[in-house]
């Protein structure tokens, strides 16, 4: 259980005592930039939300071509009422920056400063350079996906993990299906009357790997599940009705079921910072002919000792027979889905900003917010990442208060 309190759980009597003085709600600026990563598909905010945000008396400030590769015209934008620019240095300095990947250089470059910046942290490519940059412009940072919900859980990873599985099924049986050149599978994962279906293996048992199964068993797949945790096996079966077959993660068990897999789809959750390689090269080598390997994990170092990072335009590469896909953005592949997901936890959140009086008012109450902020004003507020950095760096307690 995290540390920080929901708005829930907190005593009504000391949230009245610091509301007491008449807040009130706050017109936030906010600038919306196109993603510059050549990966990045996705856009904060879908024009349903700007709608929304804006007729709540706040300025929407969209960078054209912004919403194009997740399905949404300028003019869609302009409809719910923001406004458009083709200057990226305008958008920059808007007095919020919401943004899907952290900044990068020459966008640090065109803040303005004392502004907040509202993005994903993506913390294991981040290096001290970019924290050293925004502490220049005195930038207050929330990383998105530490906000918490009222059930002290990330929205956005848990979102985010649930397109990412479903993806890996999708995946999969694509890949299953096109065989590698020249040499087989071509296989349905549901097979057909008298041909049996694809076997595949999911490896965790989480939000990702939960998705993974379920569909992939909608598509008439035999799937196994593994997990290192038996009461997150015991959950899963539940869940499936009790017909999952489910393991525990050992050597043997990975060997005998990877000699006979079509697809594997690697999701276990890190440990400290890295995922658990769990399969190594030997044992890819078992697999057959033909069989692929879908690594959610990448991003966090992978499952497999074969695993290397891929991108959305060269996503696969084979070892050992074995076809590997290793892309780290899986979800910016769906960009108009995964944009209104997050669209969905990104505008209340906003709201909730301009309710409480602004970014500064609403630190000092609510610790939801509070759980994604890494910089307040150019300092550090999370000390493993000072200590790490090498940066000087406070607590967000000491600054706020403790509720």
């Amino acid at each position: 259980m995290s540390d920080y309190l929901s708005w829930s759980e907190t005593a009504w009597a000391t949230q009245e005592e610091r509301l007491a003085v008449h807040t009130k709600s706050a017109k936030l600026v906010i600038g919306v930039p196109r993603e510059r990563d050549m990966d990045e598909h996705r856009i904060l905010l879908n024009p349903a939300v700007v709608q929304v945000l804006v007729q709540n008396g706040n300025d929407i400030l969209v960078e054209s071509g912004a919403g194009l590769l997740a399905g949404w015209e300028d003019k869609e934008y302009a409809e719910a009422g923001a406004s458009i620019s083709s200057d990226a240095n305008s958008i920059f300095q808007c007095d919020i920056i919401a943004k899907v990947a952290p900044p990068n250089e020459k966008e640090i470059a065109m803040m303005k400063g004392n502004q907040t910046l509202i993005s994903a942290l993506q913390l294991r490519t981040r290096d001290r350079v970019f924290f050293e940059s925004l502490a220049n412009k005195k930038i207050t940072g929330i990383a998105l996906e530490e906000i918490r919900d009222a059930a002290d859980q990330s929205a956005l990873r848990i979102a985010m993990s649930e397109i990412a599985g479903q993806q890996a099924g999708r995946l999969g049986a694509s890949l299953l299906a096109e065989g590698l050149s020249g040499k087989r599978k071509g296989k349905l994962m549901g097979g057909v009357p008298g041909v049996a279906p694809a076997s595949v293996l999911v490896i965790g048992a989480g939000v990702a790997g939960m998705a993974a199964v379920r569909l992939s068993r909608g598509m008439g797949a035999e799937v196994v599940l593994l997990d290192q945790s038996i009461s997150k096996l015991r959950y899963a079966s539940e869940q499936m009705g009790g017909s999952l077959v489910t393991e525990l993660i050992q050597d043997s068990v990975l060997k005998n079921r990877l000699q006979h897999v079509d697809v594997v789809i690697g999701a276990l959750s890190p440990k400290e910072g890295r995922t658990p390689m769990v399969v190594s090269e030997e044992m890819v080598e078992l697999m057959p002919v033909g069989s692929v390997i879908i690594d959610i994990s990448i991003d966090s170092g992978g499952c497999f000792e074969t695993s290397e990072i891929t991108s959305h335009a060269e996503p696969t590469f084979v070892i050992h027979d074995v076809l590997h896909y290793c892309v780290p953005n899986m979800n910016s592949a769906v960009g108009n889905t995964s944009s209104i997901a997050m669209s969905n936890i990104v505008g209340p959140m906003l709201l909730q900003l301009s309710e409480n009086g602004g970014v500064k008012e609403s630190l000092h109450f609510d610790l939801n917010i509070r759980a994604g902020l890494y910089l307040y004003g150019g300092l550090l507020t999370k000390r493993h990442l000072g200590e790490h950095f090498d940066l000087p760096y406070s607590s967000d307690e000491l600054l706020f208060g403790n509720l």
